[in-house]
């Protein structure tokens, strides 16, 4: 890996493992084995590595949630990729869940680059809803589409935080996540038509397994 590459991946870790806010460029550099001014050869300031690892996780979420049209969007197994996507998101980049307001109020350029984030995914959100409401998986009424997008984006995004305040000092787990999984097809459960509940039902038992299998926090 080039230098540049290389800070990038290690700062992504142990803001992962020990909060952004207690890591500084010098940690960064030491966990490397490289100098401090080695590091700011390639990024100014801790803020540079933040907004360059925003695009990595910017990028991820336009990759991973492009809606699919046609019978397609009917299928399982693509239900599980927006699901896996929306795990792996929350786990690569938990860090940025956990103390979102906090990064965001500190640098109003990722701020801006954030809520425009977040429009253009609650868009792709609102077509992918709608298809499937074409495909007959779904059964939302046309006026709820809006408020069902923003609310399913609320839940992935504020989950971190709100299991923070109900669980004081617990690490972030993947348990946890899979959790938040699960939530968003409790979500999505009463609107889904009647002959799709079979796939409904392999769907929450296989997040279930999976945190349960991490070392599911809640069901000890």
């Amino acid at each position: 890996m080039k230098t540049r590459d290389r800070i990038v991946a290690a700062a992504l870790a142990l803001f992962n493992e020990q909060g952004e806010a207690r890591v500084t460029t010098n940690h960064i550099a030491a966990h490397l084995g490289i100098s401090p001014g080695n590091l700011y050869y390639h990024f100014r300031n801790k803020s540079d590595i933040v907004r360059c690892i925003f695009a990595d996780y910017s990028a991820h979420l336009r990759r991973s949630f492009v809606p699919v049209a046609g019978a397609a969007s009917a299928s399982p197994a693509l239900w599980l990729h927006y699901l896996d996507a929306v795990f792996y998101v929350m786990w690569e980049f938990r860090f940025l869940y956990a103390n979102l307001n906090d990064i965001l109020q500190r640098d109003a350029q990722l701020h801006r680059q954030y809520l425009e984030l977040q429009r253009e995914l609650e868009g792709n959100l609102q077509i992918l809803l709608q298809e499937l409401n074409t495909q007959q998986v779904l059964m939302i009424p046309g006026e709820d589409i809006a408020i069902l997008a923003q609310n399913l984006k609320m839940l992935v995004s504020c989950w971190v935080s709100y299991q923070q305040v109900q669980l004081p000092n617990v690490q972030i787990s993947q348990a946890m996540l899979y959790e938040g999984v699960v939530s968003v097809l409790f979500l999505l459960k009463p609107y889904f038509h009647a002959n799709k509940g079979p796939e409904l039902s392999q769907l929450l038992e296989h997040y279930r397994v999976l945190a349960a299998a991490s070392g599911d926090p809640f069901h000890k």
